[in-house]
């Protein structure tokens, strides 16, 4: 460990570095002047990010941003490939410069701190590590003042934050000079020089979530969410920040493929072999349109012979696992207002989950299980480790927790669910579900931070609006901003697989082949097959197929072709075999895509393609769609139609 005793008689008062990415295309300029810190960003020799200020303000302190000196400065170079378990692909390099500065007050109480950068080719990100001071080991932090100086003529692609629904917003296209009020990161913005960024942050524990909005200096800065006393945390010392990171590509297709969360991220610390990913089918579309409930009664959905068909009907499909929505005491009345009766260990009457986890274990089949807190902390943290040991006794290796509302009631007070206590709690869910070997699928989550590299047990979560939101507030758009911007964040469970498209609850605004495109352009660990059994069985059995073939689990993926909110086109190869899948996405307007298929090796293919009619449109005629067969080889190429709202979905199987 880094001692900084007897170091000071090194003290510099001005100092200036620049320094590189391993490949030189970008530089980062530090600067010491006047007592206080800066640093700016050149890509190409282009100025992407002014000097911008760094430091905190401290409650009861004086800023920790002035009348710095630097002690040290340290710098290395860091060379491997991390292999991930789970994912989007298999190998991600972690290549990068270091440059450490370690800084001092040169009066008042002499406080410490590490200023730490790391530079990529893709990107680079920065933390604060605050040591144990002379007078203190506590702090509350009052604000970050991390800055992020960006041209205010480059567009951003924005969700706000601090409101009620959370991250579920639609994504708005904005100039930065109008970023005046608080926005979510992952926060993407294309530069007047052709730079395209994403604004985040990795490695996020026990700290509010960053936000970003204008200061009145015109600069990007981070505001982070307040706990319910104003302040932004209270942290016992030494502690480090997250990675303020910031991600770079040259084009808004090359973005979508950055895992610089990860690499940010600590290994695993423990065995993980046991972590699998799960594609399912779920008693939970039935409840949005209406035909059941998940409050008990004539129509409640969660019954014991609801589940065992439903069993059965994911044994014919050849689907592996079973979401079972409502079963638990709790659901009567005003849910959302009466989250504080939820009992995590008591089924309903009509629901014997001892007879379900048995006939589920005899049909192999891996129960789903269900915990909605609707917020409500105190009485769901009271019951945790009751309620996961519960389902871990019955064999359940797998959860959907929900934290609808538009706060969360921790210790009696509201906080935001991305605030620094909201952070703690969802990490703890996901350390204790490691006990018992049982994997997360988190909805209204904390935003992904790359933390799955360390906890491979969290296999996904929501973090934006997914298709239970179809029926008006969803826009064939959407889903053609999420590469660029939330799927930055890590997978997402989109809950996609709609094909009742004309249903007068819940009309949805895609084509049929969409909704098989979803599977591809949109990443989770775990899948859910959203409607019914019988429109895959009855429906449309062919189209089914290629929901049963495509994997949750890949080598290598290739963004193809997009724009952001435009269109969206991927190409990924499964990780147990050679088979390649690629699926495309438009927004309400119909284009024509013309696929090149030289990413593939040497040999044969069967391809089986799904793809809009000609007259396939997500309003007049959602159903259209051709499926064709080929074979293909990386020579060639492929033209497709993508309708309004529509989309594509092609297996490529190696002969």
């Amino acid at each position: 460990m880094f001692k900084w005793a007897n170091l000071f008689r090194f003290r510099r008062d001005e100092y200036e570095k620049d320094f590189y990415s391993p490949n030189g295309k970008t530089t980062v300029h530090f600067s010491l002047k006047n007592g206080r810190i800066t640093y700016s960003v050149h890509r190409d020799g282009k100025l992407i990010i002014w000097p911008s200020n760094l430091g905190f303000k401290i409650c009861g302190e004086r800023p920790l941003h002035e009348n710095l000196s630097l002690v040290r400065e340290h710098h290395e170079r860091h060379e491997e490939t991390v292999e991930m378990p789970w994912g989007e692909d298999q190998f991600i390099p972690n290549n990068y410069f270091e440059e450490a500065f370690f800084l001092s007050e040169k009066d008042g109480d002499g406080r410490i701190f590490t200023l730490r950068f790391r530079l990529f080719d893709n990107g680079l990100a920065f933390r604060y590590e605050i040591p144990p001071q002379p007078k203190f080991s506590q702090i509350t932090i009052e604000d970050e003042l991390t800055e992020f100086h960006i041209n205010q003529n480059s567009t951003a692609y924005k969700i706000p934050a601090f409101e009620p629904d959370r991250y579920e917003y639609n994504y708005e296209k904005c100039s930065v000079s109008e970023l005046i009020h608080s926005v979510h990161t992952p926060l993407t913005i294309h530069t007047p020089t052709g730079c395209y960024l994403s604004i985040h942050e990795a490695a996020l524990y026990n700290y509010g979530a960053m936000t970003i909005k204008l200061n009145d200096n015109g600069s990007l800065t981070a505001n982070i969410t307040p706990l319910s006393d104003h302040t932004k945390a209270h942290v016992s010392l030494p502690f480090t920040t997250p990675w303020r990171l910031i991600m770079l590509a040259d084009s808004c297709v090359e973005l979508t493929t950055n895992r610089l969360i990860y690499v940010l991220n600590e290994p695993p610390h423990a065995d993980f072999s046991w972590v699998k990913t799960l594609k399912f089918i779920g008693i939970w579309w039935a409840m949005y349109v209406g035909e059941w409930t998940w409050a008990p009664g004539d129509r409640h959905g969660a019954t014991t012979e609801h589940a065992k068909e439903y069993i059965d009907a994911a044994v014919r499909l050849g689907i592996s696992g079973l979401l079972v929505e409502g079963w638990n005491e709790g659901w009567e009345g005003d849910w959302l207002e009466n989250g504080i009766n939820n009992k995590f260990t008591v089924a309903t009457p009509d629901f014997d989950l001892d007879a379900v986890t048995s006939y589920a274990k005899e049909k192999n089949i891996e129960l789903v299980g269900h915990h909605e807190t609707v917020g409500f902390i105190d009485n769901y943290e009271k019951q945790l480790d009751a309620a996961y040991r519960y389902y871990a006794e019955h064999g359940v290796h797998y959860i959907k927790t929900g934290y609808a509302g538009s706060q969360m009631m921790i210790n009696g007070r509201k906080e935001y669910h991305h605030s620094q206590l909201g952070v703690n709690h969802y990490q703890k869910t996901v350390e204790l579900a490691a006990k018992y070997h049982i994997c997360l699928d988190i909805h209204e989550p904390i935003k992904g931070t790359g933390i799955e590299r360390t906890w491979p047990n969290l296999l996904s979560r929501e973090g934006a609006r997914g298709q239970e939101y179809e029926g008006g507030a969803l826009f064939p758009s959407h889903a053609c901003f999420l590469p660029y911007t939330r799927l930055l964040a890590g997978g997402m469970d989109y809950t996609p697989g709609i094909f009742d498209l004309q249903n007068n609850v819940k009309r949805i605004a895609t084509t049929l082949a969409r909704q098989l495109a979803y599977f591809v352009t949109i990443y989770s660990g775990m899948t859910m097959a959203a409607d019914r059994p019988f429109m895959y069985e009855d429906r449309f059995p062919e189209e089914f197929k290629f929901i049963r073939s495509v994997p949750n689990d890949f080598t290598k993926t290739i963004p193809l072709a997009g724009e952001i909110g435009e269109y969206y086109v991927v190409a990924r190869k499964d990780r147990h075999s050679q088979d390649w899948y690629i699926g495309g996405v438009t927004n309400e307007y119909g284009r024509t895509v013309v696929v090149t298929l030289d990413f593939l090796e040497n040999g044969a293919y069967d391809a089986d393609i799904y793809n809009d009619s000609a007259d396939a449109h997500y309003r007049d005629n959602p159903f259209g769609i051709e499926i064709s067969h080929k074979k293909l080889g990386r020579s060639d190429t492929l033209k497709l139609h993508l309708a309004p709202g529509g989309g594509f979905a092609i297996r490529l199987h190696k002969i």
